[in-house]
């Protein structure tokens, strides 16, 4: 019992020094980097991070002679800085010429606490200019985006109805593409709606936008533009379709495989390999010609596709 207890003791104090050793290595380190941290601090250059999220830096943000990487960094950097009185002076920002800029400011706005989205503030200023016919095209344009751009979904109301209403292809585009960036189709199906605008741009933005909302109901309406005018638009619905994997289009789309019938390969192309990609046995006999289609780019997808029929 005597060997046990002496045992059990020189244990105990082996343990305790390793303890006591280990225990002074910490102590030391963490001396050493408190160290470090401070001499650190006290040589930081003026550019540091400390001194980019300071106020004087984020109300400087308007002036005239502030590179747009410089106003991009602060603002990054003052994610987290409560400064009521910068909020105006980045608001501003919102109609800049730089896109990346307007997209930094908005983003940089949504994450105040206080002073944006109050009655009469930024956000509702926002709201009214969108759909404000005496505010400049460019003017409407940009605030549509920086309601995108706001995640907010009292947003989605002035844009939708720019994207129908607006006179500007331009506004009605830039529109649309918010409609995307806040992830609905319209609290009427407006993103539908502009697949039948009058203008290319804004077609193949709704294009773009059926794909990528979470909700998205007018299939029909993709549908339609594999006979629009614009091969462009053609080639791009072909290709949502395939993507939406929709039954609903397989004849319009046999009936662009052909030379005959579609002049343009690419969009041939897009609809063979849609056709692959809904894997509907009815097509299998348009996709099998497309085998010898004059251009390689639609024979290539013509392969693909009958991996997958």
């Amino acid at each position: 019992m005597k060997r046990i207890s002496l045992r059990k003791t020189a244990l105990v104090s082996l343990i305790a020094g390793a303890a006591t050793l280990l225990t002074g290595t910490v102590v030391a380190d963490s001396e050493v980097k408190a160290r470090y941290r401070a001499n650190h601090v006290q040589h930081q250059h003026e550019t540091s991070v400390e001194h980019i999220t300071s106020t004087a830096q984020l109300m400087g943000v308007g002036a005239g002679n502030v590179a747009p990487t410089e106003i991009w960094r602060r603002l990054e950097h003052g994610e987290k800085v409560e400064c009521l009185n910068c909020i105006p002076v980045v608001s501003k920002l919102l109609y800049a010429d730089n896109q990346k800029t307007r997209e930094i400011a908005a983003w940089w706005l949504r994450r105040r606490i206080l002073g944006v989205f109050g009655p009469g503030q930024v956000y509702e200023q926002t709201r009214k200019t969108a759909v404000d016919m005496s505010a400049s095209e460019t003017q409407r344009a940009h605030a549509v985006e920086a309601l995108g751009e706001f995640l907010h979904h009292s947003g989605v109301g002035p844009v939708a109805q720019a994207a129908l209403d607006d006179p500007s292809p331009r506004v009605r585009r830039s529109a649309v593409w918010a409609l995307n960036r806040l992830n609905t189709e319209g609290p009427n199906g407006e993103l539908g709606q502009a697949l039948s605008d009058s203008d290319v741009d804004v077609r193949l933005e709704a294009l773009r936008g059926a794909i990528r909302v979470n909700v998205f109901t007018s299939v029909g309406s993709v549908v339609s533009r594999i006979s629009d005018d614009s091969p462009l638009v053609r080639k791009r619905a072909a290709e949502v379709l395939g993507a939406m994997r929709a039954k609903d289009a397989v004849v319009g789309l046999v009936a662009l495989t052909t030379p005959e019938a579609e002049p343009d390969a690419n969009v041939r192309a897009a609809a063979v390999w849609a056709l692959g990609q809904i894997a509907d046995p009815s097509a299998k006999d348009a996709v099998y010609a497309a085998l010898k289609d004059p251009h390689p780019f639609v024979r290539d997808a013509a392969k693909i596709a009958t991996r997958r029929i």
